[in-house]
């Protein structure tokens, strides 16, 4: 029988989805499962997105410019506008999710065996695109202790050697809704202009911010311009993921040039998503208002819920709509899967995605998950009760 490639057998799991399987069985035994696991928004989508699509009336769905429709591109600067970001629409380019952006993004800057610094706990599938990309992740870890907070300029300069060609960050941040100040920016702009280093910035979740403290985007960061690949996609803020759209955007010219050739080699972004993420554009500012007031709540409703269940503690995320919390038991994977497989309350179990997942470090994040408060408070709440329940059953749980 052929061999897989070694790169099909290096790529990970995806933490977020491994445990599908078990959530699929538990809820064909009639068990509901409360779904914490993933970041898919439960708000409705834009009226004027469903209203666009509904009254699509091209007699042929074609094929769009590779780079994106122009009069999209052009509704973007305006709205990128709003959060002091400066662009001109042939700064940006279209993508397939902010997925495909980060994918390109490594494929147009990177080398193989180039190496990529990136704080963890880091959304898992960067891991992905690395190794689809023959690139190297280098990790500089962040502890529930600190907060997720940034470590010293020391500790990212002990990473950096002759193979060293990014940093890339989340911010606000996934998997640990950390947002990073704006001493930590600078120390991340001061190392990527004295080293020379491309600066991927993935900022989906900028609308989610919860604290007083500005929001600071890679594009506003002095005297690196052509260094920044900004990282962008609508799937959180219009409660769109289904769509595929997202932007890469850079005011570095040869980025761009080799990026399009990557478009050009796959065709175009979604048709229909485009028609749906432009017309969203549109929507009334309240509906974004609505959006950011919900998860104020949802987030105040899960950080206290947690914090009042024995043993269990999770910092207060400052933005997008995930924390990391650290539980009583011996392992967070196993735990997550006997909840799915062995365990339920009045019928009822939760799904969490196991935080070590978002780890490279052996052994870093065994007794946390990750957990996405999209669930409306109802249901969080509830969510919460069978998670106590839980733990109070679980064999594997460690005694405070």
């Amino acid at each position: 029988m052929p061999q897989i490639s070694v790169r099909g057998m290096r790529m990970p799991q995806s933490p977020i989805r491994k445990l599908a399987p078990l959530a699929f069985a538990a809820k064909d035994r009639g068990v509901k499962v409360y779904h914490l696991n993933i970041g898919q928004p439960d708000l409705p989508t834009p009226q004027s997105a469903l209203d666009a699509i509904r009254n699509i009336d091209r007699k042929i769905l074609e094929y769009s410019p590779s780079q994106g429709y122009l009069s999209y591109r052009k509704k973007l600067v305006g709205y990128y506008e709003k959060y002091n970001i400066r662009l001109k629409p042939d700064d940006i380019i279209i993508t397939s999710g902010g997925s495909e952006a980060v994918l390109f993004a490594f494929l147009s800057c990177l080398n193989p065996g180039d190496e990529i610094i990136v704080p963890e706990p880091a959304y898992a599938n960067y891991m992905a695109f690395a190794i689809s990309a023959g690139a190297v992740i280098r990790t500089i870890t962040t502890t529930i202790e600190e907060g997720f907070s940034l470590p010293k300029v020391e500790k990212f300069e002990e990473l950096i050697n002759e193979r060293t060609r990014a940093i890339l960050i989340c911010n606000p941040n996934n998997p640990t809704g950390y947002l990073y100040t704006r001493r930590e920016m600078n120390q991340i702009r001061d190392l990527v202009k004295k080293y020379d280093l491309y600066l991927f910035s993935d900022e989906v979740y900028r609308e989610f911010i919860y604290t007083g403290s500005p929001y600071i985007s890679a594009c506003h960061l002095e005297g690196i311009e052509n260094n920044v690949v900004l990282i962008d996609s609508v799937s959180k803020r219009y409660s769109e993921c289904g769509i595929r759209i997202g932007a890469l955007i850079t005011k570095n010219p040869e980025v761009r040039a080799t990026v399009l050739k990557f478009c050009q080699a796959r065709l175009s972004p979604p048709l229909i998503g485009q028609i749906a993420a432009e017309a969203s554009l549109d929507e009334p500012e309240e509906y974004s208002r609505e959006v950011y007031d919900e998860y104020v709540e949802r987030r105040k409703c899960l950080i206290d819920g947690l914090n009042r269940i024995p043993g269990v503690y999770s910092p207060i995320p400052m933005g997008a709509f995930y924390t990391v919390a650290r539980l009583p038991v011996d392992d967070a994977e196993k735990f997550c899967a006997w909840c799915l497989e062995y365990f339920n309350y009045e019928n009822e179990t939760v799904m969490m995605a196991p935080a070590a997942g978002f780890y490279t470090t052996p052994g870093a994040g065994t007794d946390e998950v990750r957990i996405a408060y999209v669930l409306n408070k109802d249901d969080l709440t509830r969510a919460l009760f069978v998670l106590q329940k839980a733990l109070e059953a679980y064999p594997g749980r460690k005694q405070e």
